[in-house]
């Protein structure tokens, strides 16, 4: 289910960190992708959320002004605030 999700967004158009994901995980059946973006010598904070709900792939492009000294704390940034997301929203994050 996650590669034919995976697949079928990854050919959509939209917004994608020049290096690809830096970072994913599978958290409470949804799909975290952290994409930083490089933004004037630092790591702009950036990703999507993913989930197939009823039988359809959603995504969640999310992207914040903060910005951090290196990609991994970007990165690592991005899964910490998704989580919280999807804890306090559930799949009313698609809406």
């Amino acid at each position: 289910m996650l590669g034919k999700l995976l697949g079928s967004l990854f050919k959509g158009s939209g917004p994608k960190a020049p290096e690809g994901p830096a970072a994913q995980e599978d958290y409470k059946g949804f799909l975290i992708l952290a994409e930083p973006r490089q933004a004037g010598g630092q790591w702009q904070i950036a990703g999507r959320i993913l989930k197939e709900v009823d039988g359809e792939a959603r995504e969640h492009v999310f992207i914040r002004a903060d910005q951090l000294p290196s990609r991994d704390e970007a990165a690592d940034f991005m899964l910490r605030k998704a989580r919280s997301m999807i804890d306090q929203q559930g799949d009313g994050i698609f809406r």
